[in-house]
């Protein structure tokens, strides 16, 4: 029983490290549609057997997902030390071990359902009658967890295998249909195809043929729909910039004064350039925008020097002393625009602690990650940005991994959207580089040119397919200029959202509820058959 139990954690664990190594290096992306399989085979060999128990199930579905997120997660290692905000050595390594330890445990126990459910469903007997729905129904449930951490203040969407593709652009055409969640069904679906083979045999040409029939037609697909952009209504000539000024540094006057030489000569230069439209990082200005006037002129006379349209991060307090971390748009005739964007979703713990008198009390030092003074606000507008070329929907940071906060700008009439980043506190780690293929599945997603400036990179303007254009590496200043369109036409996602996870959702708990009410009138059928012979 001991060599047996080992046997399966080995297969989960070698499934899930492989699958978090292609998420991390999407270079090696198109090992992600074999990646799973020992994971998928463990989970099978899991749950067909008769004698796990449905505890036992989730037991083993928390350490696969544990193991996953530990892996993916590692970059948070990058934070170490937090002098920064003035947190000792040791309370940094807490609050490192709580993020990289803490977020895991967080998703294996959303992880532990989905082997649950599909130890049930095995438990009804639907895959005895119908063999080739256990695949899908594994890639449902998968579908369905990565969409569950994508809910409440804890969750992170950090892991969505979508992201092992942005090399391979072709095959997440089909995020623009139903989002990057059809791409995880896709992948794991064929993963699991696979692994039925491993498992028996005798299904290996069904199973093989539909496998191939799933990864060549998407590819197939995808290929049309990379070569078939769609037709801007307007261009404009836009401009992202990267001041490589990190958090650890632009606080303080000698600070100020560096970053408006660094971002006013680039302005300058971009502007030289043909740019119109110019967007600057998450807070590049760390201050109260609208209540400094010396800083408020000097920008405001930058645009108007350079004829451009400024979007620029910075704070904002509003009437009743609430702080917002913002974009400011600055016309070319020397304003600021009314209209200001608000981060509609905060960081946990690096611009407001929730629950923060828990924290307080059982964490102190978690509730004292935030270099601010006291918690931010979040936004609750999409607050689109008017120019003379269409409407600008913006994205802070944090933002840009949640599609709902894409959607919606899109919604609202969003024809360009614009995301402005601080990724220094994680230097040329994996993070910067995830977090900018978040970018390019929100591009896809919702069929807009995105311009991403980030503080120390990755800066990069994104087209509706997917494609970086003028990207500027981690760690150095620069920035990019490209001609980029206004687009008014919407993806099927844009208009439907998560419908596709719904159906996932309803397929994956319909399979036992089905098979439990034709176990029902097979009884019934079966006992009315009996009577029958019996008069």
């Amino acid at each position: 029983m001991k060599k047996r139990t080992l046997k399966r954690c080995g297969l989960l664990a070698a499934g899930a490290l492989a699958t978090a190594l292609t998420v991390i290096v999407p270079q090696i992306g198109f090992l992600e549609w074999f990646a799973m399989i020992p994971l998928v085979l463990g989970a099978i060999r899991v749950c067909a057997d008769d004698e796990t128990t449905l505890r036992k199930a989730f037991r083993y579905g928390f350490f696969t997902a544990f193991c996953f997120y530990f892996v993916l997660f590692h970059w948070l290692v990058n934070l170490y030390p937090m002098d920064f905000i003035g947190m000792s050595n040791g309370a940094s390594v807490a609050v490192i071990a709580a993020g990289w330890i803490g977020l895991p445990i967080l998703y294996a126990i959303v992880g532990g359902f989905v082997f649950f459910l599909f130890r049930l469903t095995h438990k009804s007997g639907v895959f005895r009658h119908a063999p080739l729905l256990r695949p899908f129904a594994f890639a449902a449930l998968w579908t369905v967890f990565e969409w569950c951490i994508t809910q409440t203040w804890v969750g992170v969407p950090w892991g969505r295998l979508a992201l092992g593709q942005t090399e391979m652009r072709p095959m997440l055409w089909i995020a623009s249909v139903f989002g990057s969640y059809a791409v995880a069904f896709l992948i794991v679906a064929v993963n699991a195809l696979l692994a039925e083979i491993a498992n028996a045999p005798g299904k290996a040409v069904v199973c093989g043929i539909v496998a191939a029939s799933l990864f060549v037609g998407n590819l197939g697909a995808g290929l049309i729909w990379i070569h078939n952009e769609p037709k801007p209504d307007k261009t404009v000539r836009a401009a992202v910039l990267q001041g490589n000024i990190s958090s650890y540094e632009k606080w303080g006057s000698d600070s100020l004064t560096r970053t408006k030489t660094i971002y006013g000569d680039m302005t300058r230069s971009a502007a030289a350039e043909g740019a119109e439209l110019i967007v600057w990082p998450e807070t590049a200005l760390p201050y109260v925008l609208n209540g400094n006037a010396s800083l408020r002129h000097w920008i405001c006379d930058l645009a108007a020097e350079c004829d451009v349209t400024i979007i620029a991060g910075a704070l904002y307090d509003d009437a009743d002393g609430r702080e917002y971390n913002v974009l400011y748009e600055i016309l070319p005739n020397g304003t600021v625009s009314e209209t200001v964007y608000a981060k509609r979703h905060l960081v946990p713990f690096g611009e407001y602690v929730p629950m923060r008198q828990l924290f307080v009390t059982l964490v102190p030092p978690l509730a004292e990650v935030s270099a601010l003074d006291d918690d931010l606000t979040a936004g609750t507008s999409s607050a689109l940005f008017e120019t003379d070329w269409g409407e600008i929907g913006s994205l802070i940071c944090f933002d840009s991994i949640y599609e709902t906060l894409a959607i919606g700008s899109v919604r609202d009439g969003a024809d360009l959207m614009v995301i402005s980043s601080n990724d220094s506190w994680f230097y040329d780690s994996a993070a910067v580089y995830q977090h900018r293929a978040q970018a390019q599945l929100r591009a896809i997603e919702t069929g807009r040119w995105y311009l991403r400036a980030a503080n120390t990179g990755i800066s990069a303007v994104i087209t509706p397919r997917g494609e970086t254009l003028g990207e500027i590496a981690p760690l150095v200043d620069g920035y990019t200029v490209e001609t980029v369109g206004m687009i008014s036409s919407r993806t099927f996602y844009s208009r439907v959202g998560n419908l596709f996870v719904w159906l996932c959702m309803v397929f994956a708990f319909a399979l036992p509820v089905a098979r439990y009410v034709m176990s029902k009138q097979e009884k019934t059928t079966k006992r009315k058959r009996t009577e029958s012979n019996f008069l």
